[in-house]
């Protein structure tokens, strides 16, 4: 199977996960040691590697950074990050092994047009995971710095966020603090994720799609990567008058999972399995469209 290619160019940004190996936990310690580390290895990776970090969430057993590479060099800098980490804990905790799951997650982000979007997505992790009931109150994020209720630490570039809300720190930072309150409720980003591995526009897709070499073997790009961007979910709710033809030719495109077509429809995703297994013997056709 081939394994995902890193797009990197100088200005990207990404937002960055990684998980435990087996779901474990990444912290170990019975205190916050092990958090203070990886802060204090992710500070030195942002300098050696020269990363602008715009927001952080250190989890239970993953994490997620959004990062922005001026120089190119995503993957050199989270085999720094990951490695150094995994042999504190090896080291401190008695054990050898891996301690991440694999390689990192890092999904291309349109810039103008997600970095608000991901960096309140980021630091809400806890409070979709019911570990806390507001933002303020989880210690291991970029929220309360960004907030203004914390100082902020030497890695963290919260100027160009608060920049987006107003000119003065007080009133940006109080804007911030309203706007990430706000997407308690909203919809998850990932809902407009397209070929699993960009957050963009079409055009955005389209450009990042032309970085990738021509002359790299076809076996060497996964089908998500090199595969056309897909359309909207709306497009196949509106194409389809059966609805259970809607779901079945979302899903196929394989763009979407289908807890996304489940939220997107407002229904369960049993329901979107029971349409996509009544429909996966049959080929794609234009029965059951409505008119265009």
């Amino acid at each position: 199977m081939a394994r995902p290619l890193r797009i990197e160019f100088a200005g990207a940004l990404y937002h960055v996960t990684a998980r435990g190996n087996e779901g474990r936990s990444i912290f170990l310690g019975n205190g916050d040691d092990d958090q203070a580390i990886f802060l204090d290895i992710l500070a030195r990776t942002c300098e050696r590697f020269n990363w602008i970090c715009h927001a952080f969430c250190l989890m239970t057993n993953h994490y997620h950074l959004l990062v922005e590479t001026p120089d190119a060099n995503l993957s050199k800098g989270m085999r720094q990050l990951n490695g150094v980490y995994t042999q504190h804990i090896n080291r401190t905790h008695g054990r050898a092994g891996h301690l991440f799951q694999g390689r990192f997650k890092g999904i291309l982000v349109e810039k103008d047009s997600y970095l608000l979007e991901l960096a309140r997505y980021v630091v809400l992790n806890p409070v979709r995971a019911n570990m806390v009931r507001r933002p303020r109150q989880w210690p291991w994020s970029s929220y309360r710095a960004t907030a203004g209720e914390a100082p902020v630490p030497p890695f963290l570039a919260t100027e160009r966020l608060l920049r987006a809300f107003a000119d003065t720190s007080a009133e940006a930072a109080s804007r911030y603090r309203r706007f990430v309150a706000d997407g308690i409720a909203a919809s998850s980003p990932w809902l407009e994720l397209k070929n699993q591995i960009y957050l963009g526009s079409e055009q955005f897709v389209k450009q990042m799609q032309g970085l990738i070499d021509p002359a790299r073997p076809l076996q060497e790009i996964p089908k998500h990567q090199r595969r056309p961007i897909q359309k909207p979910l709306d497009y196949y709710a509106s194409r389809y008058a059966e609805r259970d033809r809607a779901l079945a030719e979302a899903y196929r495109t394989g763009a979407y999972s289908m807890q996304a077509i489940a939220k997107h429809f407002g229904i369960s995703r049993m329901t979107v399995s029971r349409a996509v297994r009544g429909h996966e013997n049959r080929s794609p056709s234009t029965d059951g469209q409505c008119e265009t």
